[in-house]
């Protein structure tokens, strides 16, 4: 599983979020400026608000997106809900 997690340098809730993110761990996490990363904001269509938090399953398919600030525990949910997906 892979997090993949679009923020700014100037972006309040994103200084918030990364605090979270920071513990997190057993998970492969790549972060993007929203400013620099002109491609990769394209790519996965992201739109104003940020952070935006994408969840890819092993395969590198979007499974969950968190947009904004959100807490410990919803980023924990939303790990568990990818990981633990039933097919």
């Amino acid at each position: 599983m892979k997090i993949i997690k679009i923020g700014a340098l100037w972006c309040p809730a994103c200084l918030i979020v990364n605090k979270h993110l920071k513990k997190i761990d057993n998970v492969d996490i790549v972060s993007y400026d929203y400013d620099f990363d002109e491609e990769i904001v394209k790519k996965y269509d992201v739109g104003k608000i940020l952070p935006v938090l994408i969840f890819l399953d092993s395969l590198g398919n979007e499974k969950k997106r968190l947009i904004g600030e959100v807490s410990q525990k919803e980023i924990e949910n939303a790990i568990k809900d990818v990981l633990y997906e039933v097919n």
